[in-house]
């Protein structure tokens, strides 16, 4: 596949991912009375039940993984499924969608940051000059968009559970900085292995997380520790309807998708376009507010997307070449 093709297949992959991953932002926002662990584990066992029927489909190529390869996929379903939508949710249901959408809005510049300095040997260095234009724009579109939305918050807003869901979005981000590297990492150094095999992996390597999780939750229940009004909560099928799509558009098809981007595109620019995500996650939340955003809001948007083209132009140069 030319350099252009590969480009141009990569962006739409990505563009997919984050379309679907979008949903992650509002689904704790339909779910409000729900606690965040139990939406983190009923989002990840609906994943791993999906991917039983997957895996024996694809029962052939899932034999190939190594036990090194299942002990990869589950430190990447731990911290980039359980733990990063365990934060998320708790960020989005204390600080509302629009702050941790903000937050983890800024991990394109994040992810270009750290993946130039563990990976410039692999990929090749984008110098700070090929990244300067298209970070300042993505850090100004996020910033006014940012602060369109915090003009949003009500004067009696409880500002320490606001601060907590900062912060805890912040530690979302964390996770989701490393888990794109080092799936990426794993994809690089296996270019024979299927994207889609290693996708169902994942999904088959959460289920036990998940399974113990839900063990947890009950036992927390029945010790009077946490109320979760019934097993499966207070609106069952709402809740149930809404882990499986969840599960499904987020868990495996964006991650399979995401996965053929990663196989494509270089991984500083592979994570700018992480940018999707956090564009899909405000025009739903917009959708779900039944109004149009302000002109901020706008203005941000045009910022951000402005600033994944320009990032787009920029090709790698070899270490030497670079320095």
């Amino acid at each position: 596949m030319s350099h252009r093709a590969a480009l141009v297949s990569g962006t739409l992959f990505a563009l997919a991912a984050g379309l679907m991953w979008g949903l992650i932002f509002v689904a704790p926002l339909l779910l409000a009375s729900y606690p965040p662990a139990m939406l983190s584990v009923g989002r990840y066992l609906a994943f791993g039940l999906i991917a039983l029927p997957l895996a024996w489909l694809d029962r052939v190529r899932i034999r190939e993984l190594t036990r090194a390869d299942w002990a990869d996929a589950l430190r990447l379903a731990l911290v980039g499924n359980l733990l990063y939508y365990l934060l998320l949710s708790s960020a989005i249901q204390r600080a509302g969608g629009p702050l941790p959408t903000m937050i983890i809005g800024t991990l394109p510049l994040v992810i270009a940051v750290a993946s130039t300095r563990r990976n410039r040997h692999r990929d090749g260095l984008l110098s700070w000059r090929q990244l300067a234009p298209s970070l300042l724009l993505i850090a100004a579109g996020l910033a006014l968009v940012n602060r369109a939305e915090l003009a949003q918050l009500a004067p009696d807003a409880d500002r320490g559970r606001y601060a907590l869901g900062a912060l805890l979005a912040v530690g979302a981000m964390a996770c989701w900085t490393w888990y794109p590297i080092r799936n990426a990492d794993w994809l690089r150094a296996h270019p024979e292995r299927s994207p889609s095999t290693w996708a169902t992996a994942q999904g088959l390597a959460t289920l036990p997380l998940a399974l113990a999780g839900a063990l947890l939750l009950a036992g927390a229940s029945a010790a009077g520790w946490i109320e979760l009004g019934g097993p499966l909560g207070p609106t069952p099928w709402r809740f149930v309807g809404l882990m499986l799509v969840v599960a499904l558009l987020c868990s495996w098809l964006g991650t399979l998708c995401w996965n053929e981007a990663s196989q494509r595109l270089p991984t500083t620019l592979a994570g700018q376009l992480i940018v999707f995500e956090s564009l899909a996650g405000l025009a739903y939340a917009f959708m779900l507010r039944g109004q149009w955003p302000p002109a901020d809001t706008l203005a941000g948007i045009v910022l951000l997307i402005a600033g994944v083209a320009w990032a787009l132009r920029a090709r790698p140069q070899p270490v030497a070449a670079a320095a």
